[in-house]
């Protein structure tokens, strides 16, 4: 269990890690964000997070970064919760339920939520086994894949994940993080799925993807459906 000051510093780590893709200093919080405490109460918190096993220190003089633990702490955050369950498959809505315009409205919204989450982005039309990838380009752009062998990594996770596809059919809007990816023995990046009857939409980054952002397009998604 942590306290409330120890779930908004971390909530602040998180989100700054997520914006700058460097470890987060006990300094810039103190500076960035008004916690009404020293800053030694700050490292005191940091460090008893870390021994709770919420952040990491990747070196001995910089500063924190979350661990799986700490992102899934974050996630529930947004989420209350309550996972964003649903009692059935949704059905597609587009204007004409043939194949031709369901496979139409899938391509174009996997481009949309490419472009929108500058992450990579999978469709899937499951009557026909067609799959549509989108935003390499813009994911190749994060500063996690100038360390040597990570693109090939995450290029090895979605060729795991299309062998997997069906057992990612779920009725619920799911979000694996690092080591909770059950189909991949790579495990330094994180997916966001969303089943609907007819197909399925995956939202694939590494762990410091904006899941705010994305929970949000998923979910505005959903409700156009």
């Amino acid at each position: 269990m942590i306290t409330e000051r120890q779930s908004e510093i971390l909530s602040r780590i998180v989100q700054d890690y997520i914006t700058l893709a460097e470890p987060v200093s006990s300094q810039l919080l103190e500076k960035k964000h008004k916690f009404g405490v020293s800053p030694a109460t700050i490292r005191n918190e940091m460090q008893e997070l870390a021994d709770q096993g919420y952040l990491s220190q990747p070196h001995i003089s910089a500063g924190r970064v979350p661990t799986d633990k700490g992102y899934r702490f974050f996630v529930d955050e947004l989420l209350n919760g309550s996972p964003a369950t649903l009692p059935a498959y949704r059905q597609a809505n587009p204007s004409a339920h043939s194949h031709i315009a369901l496979s139409h409205w899938i391509e174009e919204i996997t481009k949309f939520l490419a472009e929108e989450s500058s992450d990579l982005v999978l469709g899937y039309l499951a009557d026909e086994k067609i799959i549509w990838k989108e935003g390499w380009q813009d994911i190749f752009d994060e500063p996690e894949f100038l360390e040597p062998g990570l693109a090939s990594s995450f290029a090895r996770m979605i060729d795991d994940f299309e062998e997997n596809i069906e057992e990612m059919f779920l009725p619920e809007i799911k979000i694996y993080i690092g080591k909770e990816n059950p189909v991949s023995k790579d495990k330094e990046f994180s997916i966001i799925t969303a089943g609907f009857n007819g197909g399925l939409f995956a939202i694939f980054g590494p762990k410091r993807m904006s899941y705010d952002k994305n929970i949000k397009l998923i979910q505005k998604l959903w409700e156009k459906m």
